[in-house]
Formats: structure tokens, C-alpha cells, sequence
């Protein structure tokens, strides 16, 4: 699949246009972001009656199993007697299959709340029900996620529907989990399935740690991104693994200090940085670390990409990438300073992307590319301070050798293999 990359994927402006842009903008970069609804700060109305003991279980508010029968009425009413509780407080979905519509779990809530997902939601497959995403937690602190549940996007009845590879002014399909303004969350244990567009997605969040989670899709379904960030910072995400028709895990613009540990890609678009500098006003991305991973037959490894047209002056920095295997990954290191998806952008422009202080230590394995280590940076603005110890990939095919092609690059190169130090 083409890889159309959406401008949602990126952070905004201004505070007075931030929420406005933020489905607009989802539509050409596939750096989707989640419209989360308005809502005034008082804390959410309800708690205790409904529930027993804190526990709100929502077969007990009218929920049925069998995936036929809607429940969505259920499951938000569950939603506001745990976030008007005080205390902890806990939504119990069961073993079983409910089929839901579009959710809104907005705060600020009176207590901390825990979404225990043992069984399945199934989301609704009628498109008119949804104004934006399925799944929106907006404005919520100290929230869990939590189980062997799966969250089922139930994406191979609408996939047809997206034309965005097309069209710039496509309609966007609904993400699955959308957390925005969420501090201290954990999402533990659940299984991502068959998002309609992006399986998750958050946006200006704080301190959100995802830990053994499973996201799935085919690798030739359309804009299924595996976890997407933007304007996000103390993100952690260990032990994963994620299978999907695009990118793996995306980090948008105005996001720092994340860490990417133990994860696992393939198929997908491989673990990127951007698309950086398509819209005005986009902040830095710095401090980022992708740690003891590996990518399997990915369309990319690891990337950074920006669009050489920029229309934000920005920085990608202290980015490091450390211990990666790639097993048949296509373009197992890259970074695309004149990224320019469905001809959106002019290759005249002149850049205003700052990517510096990049390094790669102990990359390792196979590319399905001769190309296996791709530094293509302007020649306005080079990229600097990038590094390369330890750099041994070949090429796994055949007819062709390893190579490396560095335009515009700074930096060193120590214990590559040598067709690869091009530095």
C-alpha cells in the first residue's frame, strides 16, 4: 500500500485552534489524531448508586453478550457512575462479546478510574453513527486500561469506504482508542483489532505507560497505524507487538520523552518520526529512545521523515536508536528530509526541519532493500551529529549488494560493515 501519511499525526498551531484542526488534519500524512468533544471542567455527574461497592459492572446496567445486541448505552452509563465516584473506581467488562457504538469517557473525574476489559467490544459498523472516533477519553487523570479483552474496530466492513490514498478531502473512518489530555494512564494486557483507521491515538497527553499490548490488522489495510502521539510527552511503551497496514508506532510533532522498548513490527510501515513540518506552528520533537526492538518484513525500520517544504522552523533531536534487529525490513534505517506523500508538497521548498544528535548502535540483520541505510538531508539545512556504531545489515536478496547512500549527512560511522559507512 501506497503510504499515505495524514496530516493528524502532528501537532497544531494554537490553543485556539487545536481541537478544530484536529480531525481536519487528518487526511494526506496518515498522522491521524482524535476529535475529542468539548467539555466543560466540572467533574462528571453520577457514581455510586449505579455501581456496587465502586464496581460498575455493566452486564448489571442492561449490557448483553453476544455481539448482536447494541450496548452502548450500558457501557457509557457505566462510564459516568465510575467517573463521579470517589475513590477508586472500576468498569467490569466481562467475558463476552457487546457490540458498542461511539463512546465518550470525558472528565475530569472525582476518583481514579479502571477500565477491566476481560471480554470483547465489538465496535458498530454503521458509519453514521459516529461523528468522529469510537472510543474518546478526554481530560481524564490517573486512568488504567486493563486485561485480556480485546478491543474489535471490526475495520474489514469499512475499509472500502477509505479513499484517502486518492483524495486529499477524503473522510476520515473513526480511530478506535482516542486518549486526549489523559495524565498518568496505563493501557495494560488489551488486544487492539481491525481498527476502521488508527487503532490508538493520543494527543497532548502526560505520563502514559502501554505495556504488553497486541495490535492487529492486515499489513494491506488502509491507514491502521499501530499507536500514534502528538504534542505528548513520558510516553513509555514496552513489550508490544504490533502487526498493522501502516505505521507501527508514529511520533508526531511536540513529542518528548519517549521510550520504545522491547517492541515488536512486522508487518507495517516501521517506527517513525513524523511526517515533521506540514503545518505551521509545530513544536520539537527531542529525547526519544527505541530500545531492544525488532522489525519484521516491515515497509520501513526506523524512521524519521519531514516534508522539505516545511511550513514550521522545528528540531528532531537526541533521538536514539539502540540493540534493533530487522529481519527482511525494507529501508531498515531512514531518514527522508524530502518526504512528499500523494504529491502534496514542492520539492523546491526550502526546508526548515533541524534533525541533530541522531544515533544508531547495534543494528542488526537483514533488509529486503539493497538500500539498507537511507540519510537523505538537504543541502539548506544537513542533518548533524548522527552517528552509526555498529551498523551490520545486508542485503538478503540477490543480484544486488548492501549499500548505503548518506546525502547532506554529518556525523561518523565506527564497526559498520563497510558498505554501510558512507558517514
Amino acid at each position: 500500500m501506497q503510504d499515505t501519511k495524514f496530516p493528524g499525526k502532528i501537532a497544531f498551531p494554537n490553543s485556539t485552534m487545536l481541537r478544530a484542526l484536529f480531525l481536519l488534519v487528518l487526511v494526506c500524512a496518515a498522522h491521524a489524531g482524535g476529535k475529542a468533544k468539548e467539555s466543560s471542567s466540572a467533574p462528571a455527574e453520577g457514581g455510586g448508586g449505579s455501581c456496587d461497592g465502586g464496581t460498575c459492572d455493566i452486564t448489571k446496567m442492561g449490557a448483553t453478550a453476544g455481539g448482536k445486541t447494541d450496548s452502548t448505552k450500558a457501557v457509557q452509563e457505566a462510564w459516568t457512575s465510575a467517573c463521579g465516584g470517589t475513590g477508586k473506581q472500576k468498569i467490569m467488562i466481562p467475558k463476552g462479546d457487546f457490540l458498542v457504538g461511539p463512546l465518550n469517557f470525558t472528565g475530569p473525574c472525582k476518583g481514579d478510574v479502571t477500565i477491566q476489559l476481560d471480554g470483547n467490544l465489538l465496535a458498530s459498523t454503521d458509519l453514521s453513527q459516529y461523528k468522529a472516533n469510537w472510543i474518546e477519553i478526554l481530560r481524564v487523570d490517573n486512568l488504567v486500561i486493563t486485561g485480556k479483552g480485546t478491543l474489535d474496530g471490526q475495520g474489514p466492513a469499512v475499509w472500502s469506504k477509505n479513499s484517502c490514498a486518492k483524495k486529499y478531502d477524503c473522510k476520515i473512518l473513526p480511530n478506535s482508542l482516542v486518549l486526549d489530555f489523559v495524565n498518568n494512564g496505563e493501557v495494560s494486557g488489551i488486544t487492539l483489532l481491525n481498527s476502521k483507521f488508527f487503532h490508538m491515538n493520543m494527543f497532548q497527553c502526560k505520563d502514559i505507560v502501554i505495556k504488553d499490548v497486541t495490535v492487529t490488522a492486515p499489513g494491506d489495510s488502509p491507514n491502521t497505524d499501530g499507536i500514534h502521539m502528538g504534542d505528548s510527552s513520558g510516553v513509555s511503551i514496552t513489550n508490544t507487538v504490533i502487526g498493522v497496514g501502516d505505521d507501527c508506532i508514529s511520533i508526531g510533532p511536540g513529542t518528548t520523552k519517549v521510550n520504545i522498548t522491547g517492541v515488536t513490527c512486522g508487518p507495517g510501515h516501521g517506527i517513525s518520526i513524523g511526517s515533521l513540518g506540514r503545518y505551521k506552528d509545530e513544536k520539537d520533537v527531542t529525547d526519544i529512545t527505541v530500545k531492544d526492538c525488532t522489525l519484521k518484513k516491515s515497509t520501513n525500520g526506523v524512521r524519521i521523515k519531514a516534508y522539505e517544504d516545511a511550513k514550521s522552523v522545528l528540531t528532531a533531536s537526541k533521538i536514539h536508536y539502540e540493540n534493533i534487529k530487522m529481519e527482511d525490513a525494507a529501508n531498515p534505517i531512514i531518514i527522508d528530509m524530502k518526504y512528499c506523500p500523494n504529491k502534496i508538497c514542492t520539492a523546491s521548498g526550502g526546508s526548515k526541519v533541524t534533525v541533530k544528535d541522531v544515533s544508531f548502535k547495534n543494528i542488526t540483520g537483514t533488509s529486503s532493500t539493497p538500500e539498507a541505510v537511507s540519510l537523505l538531508c538537504t543541502d539548506k539545512i544537513p542533518c548533524s551529529g548522527v552517528t552509526m556504531d555498529n551498523v551490520n545489515i545486508e542485503y538478503s536478496g540477490k543480484n544486488n549488494k548492501t549499500m548505503a547512500v548518506c546525502k547532506n549527512a554529518k556525523g561518523s560511522a565506527t564497526g559498520c560493515l563497510k558498505e554501510l559507512a558512507c558517514l
